[in-house]
């Protein structure tokens, strides 16, 4: 079948931080959109604004579209739209494409592609690695699994919103590596913020901890992009909640699992960032995840009973 170039009809489901700006790069493109999400009046004031259509339910919208886009917060979610009653496979015609761009579980997805292949309907995985800002100007970096005639349809769409496409292989590989990716982020910050308490503790001015890594080789992503910005600053306003973040690393500890490979840094990392949501709660940034260690009662002791609540429960 042929690419999906505008102005091809496209759904898009879920409209949050990430989604609607993903999604208005699509309408300044010329797509024709039909957009929903679980609060109808996001999807409204989207239509109002960058136009678009809403419909009544998930299978009319599947059904006025040659393919769906899904930007939600995990798999489960993912499915229930799709597979739930009056979901998008109801409405979804032959031939039909879904490209969930959410974070997702890659086994789920490899079972969930198997039961929409049935329905010959295509799916291809394409997580998104950059944030709000780069989701508004379009240099996003995505990560495409599935065969190559489906992820060619959609190609098109995807370089759209993302400045950096990567074909990562088989249906599942662009979830996995988001969350290897996230993972590999959310061990930076945590270890990051430990050093920078560290040195303020022993006198150092947590500006010139920032300043003196960035141009060190303790540089990461979070010491450029997210402690002078979003933890120094005290707004926490990334963009990227605690609860997803916990979630991703979770995905990437369970596919260490299943994969056989003794990733014992993995699964701590997963604990702690579970253990920081459960103290703070999911809604809150996942840069405030420092205020875990801020509020350690001087001698470590919190901090080691994080630890030991981690590792106790790998044992």
């Amino acid at each position: 079948m042929t690419a999906l170039v505008s102005p091809a009809k496209i759904g898009f489901v879920g409209l949050g931080n990430m989604g609607r700006p993903m999604v208005a790069r699509l309408a300044a493109a010329g797509y024709e959109l039909h957009v929903a999400d679980k609060d109808a009046s996001l999807a409204t004031d989207f239509a109002a604004v960058h136009g678009g259509r809403t419909a009544p339910s998930l299978a009319a919208l599947a059904g006025a579209v040659e393919a769906v886009i899904t930007m939600l917060p995990d798999g489960k979610v993912v499915r229930e739209v799709l597979l739930g009653r009056n979901g998008l496979a109801e409405g979804l015609s032959p031939g039909s494409i879904v490209l969930d761009m959410s974070s997702s579980d890659p086994v789920g997805t490899r079972e969930l592609g198997a039961t929409l292949r049935a329905k010959n309907i295509d799916l291809v995985d394409a997580p998104v690695s950059g944030g709000v800002p780069r989701a508004r100007d379009g240099s996003l970096s995505t990560m495409v699994g599935g065969d190559d005639a489906a992820t060619a349809r959609v190609r098109p769409i995807l370089e759209t919103m993302a400045k950096h496409v990567f074909l990562t292989g088989a249906l599942g590989t662009g979830h996995a590596m988001k969350a290897l990716n996230n993972l590999v982020s959310a061990g930076g910050l945590w270890i990051a913020s430990e050093a920078l308490l560290v040195g303020q503790r022993f006198g150092l001015a947590p500006e010139r901890i920032v300043d003196i890594l960035n141009a060190s080789t303790g540089r990461n992503n979070s010491t450029e992009n997210k402690f002078k910005q979003h933890i120094l600053s005290r707004s926490f306003a990334s963009g990227f909640s605690l609860g997803l973040m916990a979630k991703d690393l979770r995905v990437a500890a369970d596919l260490a699992a299943v994969t056989g490979q003794p990733s014992p840094m993995t699964r701590l990392c997963a604990q702690l960032w579970s253990e920081a949501e459960g103290k703070l709660g999911g809604a809150q940034d996942h840069t405030a995840v420092i205020k875990v260690l801020e509020e350690d009662d001087g001698d470590g002791s919190a901090h080691r009973e994080l630890v030991h609540k981690a590792l106790g429960s790998e044992a």
